[in-house]
Order: C-alpha cells, then structure tokens, then sequence
C-alpha cells in the first residue's frame, strides 16, 4: 500500500483543511496517510472539529506556525525530515505556503519519489511589498523545479502560476478542482434558517446580506460596507447587514461603520438588532447561509473561495467580486453577479437588483445549488486524486 505523508499550514477553518482531512480519510485503504499539520493563530478559530468528525489524527508541529520566524522554521524542517524518516512515504503532497516550503525541502532532501503541493491560493498579488513579493515567487520557482507536478484548484489558477508568474511550465501544473461534503449545507435548510434568524432578531420581512471570512485587509470589508451603505440609502426594502468571522481587521472594520453612521453592534458584547451585526465566529456555517438572503465577498485577492462553493449549496445568490479563481466556481450571471475588483458602485448596484426581486434570487439559488453539488462533491476530488497520485507513482 503506498504511504502519503500529507503536510498542511495549519487547521484553521477553510478549504484547505477540509481537502486535507478528506482526502487523509477517504484515499484509504488504497493509500495509508499520515496527516502533519502546523499551528494555529491566536487570531484564527481551529479547525480541529473537522478531523476529529473524520476520525482523523493530525500529528502536530508545535514550531510550524504561518510567519517566518527563521529559528522556528529551522526546528520544524528538521522535524519534517524526522518524520519522513520514520514514515517512509511513497509520496509527499504539501498544501499552502509554509507547508509547502519546509515539507518540499525536507522531501527533496529525503528523497522521496513523489513530491506533490497544492496551491489553494497565492499570495503574489494584494498581500505584500513589490519586494516581498518577489522574493516569494522566486522561492516558489525554485520550489516548482523540486516538485513532481504542481496542483492547481481553478484552470484559472493553472493559468496565473504558467503563464502569468512563471512558477512552473504548464504541462507540470494538473488541475483538480475542490471536492466538499455538502449535505449539511443542503439538509434541514427550514429549520436552519429559524435558528440563525431567531438568533440575530431577524424579521421575516428583512433581507440579510452576508459577508463570511477572516477580518484581514485582503477580504476588503471596507468594500462591503460602502456597497451595504448605498444600497440601504437607495432601497426601499428592510436590510441587514452580517459580518461572521474574526482577525486582526475587526476594530479597524468598526471604526469605519462609525464613520459612514451605519448602526452596528459586536454580538458577543451586545445583542440587539442592528443595521451592521459583527457576529464573530461561526463553526456553524450552514446556519449562517440557510439563515441568510444574499452572500457576499468583496477580496482583492482569492483562490478558490470555500465559502461560494457552500453559499450555493446552501440555495443562496452571491455577489463577488472578480478575483482569483471565482468564475471557476460560480456561473456568472446566473448563480452570481460579479464586479470588478474595488467597483463599489458596480457591487451596490448588484446587491440592489437582488434585493429587488424575490424570484431573481430564488432562480439564482436553485441553479446554484444544483451546479455545486455536481462539480464540488469531495467523492469527486477522492477520484481525481488518487488516479494523479497512481499515473506518478507509475512514473516514479
């Protein structure tokens, strides 16, 4: 049976853990995998709930964290190289950036036949100093060339890294798209939507206008609360306004509510209905859509975005804006209305047309849902999977 040691940044909620997990449940009994993970940050909710629903036990890095800390990164690298000793994988597949570094390196080292690392996203635009920037891509090159193939989860994506930032040369790229559990977000949607509602005093004639995801600067906030403010200023209909999530944004997000006078309230320290509620964390996600009307994402910068793929599961429209591999998941114009990257007034404009029509938005939804669940079943990204890993184990 071959051995897949699997590497992941950390299990904080996203994509890539729930594709790190399932494919570490799911690939056995063909492929025996071990599961390495990194930490979390003070700043991120874990996402540990999920492997632990999988019966699957990560093996901790307690010096691999996000950040470049030099000393603690030497420490993990070597810990790598331990554990690949010890384990003797066939195949070593990373997923993100610092995984994908030391866990590359330490597989290059060890000689491991196949070297596999999942780009969920990038951060070469929107995130760092032109300088800073190009340092990153030059480590990411030099990475590709240790790499047996590169995984790319959008054909967008594919493209970016080829011919764009000349990570690698196409042909080494292979695309296999997210695959997700998605009956918690089909299932039971009545009640759902009563809990959320009920919860955050929503009234039957008030339409809620969600955004889900970190409060960092590259999830641009700031965008969703002009686009929320004109609408508002412009609709006759009763809107709501939800922020779930958390991050190092969140004082800098209400200090700017306050400058556009929106009404708001930071729910675990005051709960009242208000125009702009700041839920905090979600583990509950599926609640969140069922109990939403229209989700929204504003990014500079995205790869595949997780939280679209369940939006339309979960029978929802979306507005976007168009970054990185969103037209990948989403049918534009028919499952989701997109705007240009910073267009607030494009973005207002499409939140408004669908808080206008009631049945605009029920036709979105249905097509929404019905294309999520046939492109992003996680049975399908197992299948795709496990067919790359035995075409280079072939090769090897």
């Amino acid at each position: 049976m071959p051995r897949v040691l699997r590497i992941i940044n950390r299990l904080n909620l996203g994509g890539p853990t729930f594709n790190a997990a399932y494919l570490t449940k799911y690939l056995a009994p063909e492929f025996e995998t071990k599961l390495v993970s990194g930490m979390i940050d003070e700043t991120e909710e874990s996402s540990e709930f999920i492997t632990e629903q999988l019966g699957v036990e990560p093996l901790y890095i307690p010096e691999m964290y996000r950040d470049i800390n030099f000393l603690k990164d030497r420490k993990a690298y070597k810990r790598i190289k331990e554990i690949i000793k010890e384990y003797k994988p066939d195949i070593v597949h990373t997923h993100a950036a610092k995984a994908g570094t030391l866990g590359r390196l330490a597989a290059a080292e060890c000689k491991v036949p196949v070297i596999l690392h999942t780009f969920h996203g990038h951060v070469f635009h929107s995130y760092f100093s032109p300088l800073k920037t190009r340092v990153f891509l030059e480590i990411e090159r030099y990475l590709a060339k240790k790499s047996t193939a590169i995984i790319a989860i959008s054909e967008r994506q594919k493209r970016e890294l080829s011919l764009i930032y000349n990570i690698a040369p196409a042909e080494k790229i292979r695309v296999v798209h997210l695959g997700f559990d998605l009956h918690e977000f089909t299932d039971n949607q009545t009640v759902k939507r009563k809990q959320f509602r009920d919860k955050y005093l929503i009234g039957d004639d008030e339409i809620a206008i969600t955004i889900v995801g970190r409060l960092v600067p590259v999830k641009n906030h700031q965008l969703f609360i002009d686009a929320f403010n004109i609408v508002k200023q412009n609709s006759d209909k009763k809107l709501r306004a939800f922020i779930v999530g958390d991050g190092e944004e969140r004082a800098n997000i209400i200090s700017y509510i306050k400058q556009q006078g929106l009404d708001y309230v930071f729910w675990p320290e005051e709960k009242r209905a208000a125009c702009v509620t700041l839920t905090s964390w979600h583990k509950d996600v599926d609640v969140v859509y069922a109990g939403s009307d229209i989700i929204a994402l504003t990014s500079n910068n995205e790869g595949t975005p997780v939280s679209l793929i369940e939006a339309q599961a979960s029978n929802k429209p979306i507005v976007t804006t168009r970054v990185g591999g969103i037209s990948d998941v989403v049918i534009p114009n028919k499952t989701a209305f997109i705007s240009k990257k910073g267009d607030v007034q494009k973005l207002a404009k499409n939140i408004f047309i669908l808080t206008q029509d009631d049945e605009l938005r029920a036709q979105m939804s249905e097509l929404g849902r019905n294309f999520a669940l046939d492109r992003f079943s996680y049975t399908r990204l197992v299948g795709d999977m496990g067919n790359l890993y035995r075409q280079l184990l072939d090769k090897a």
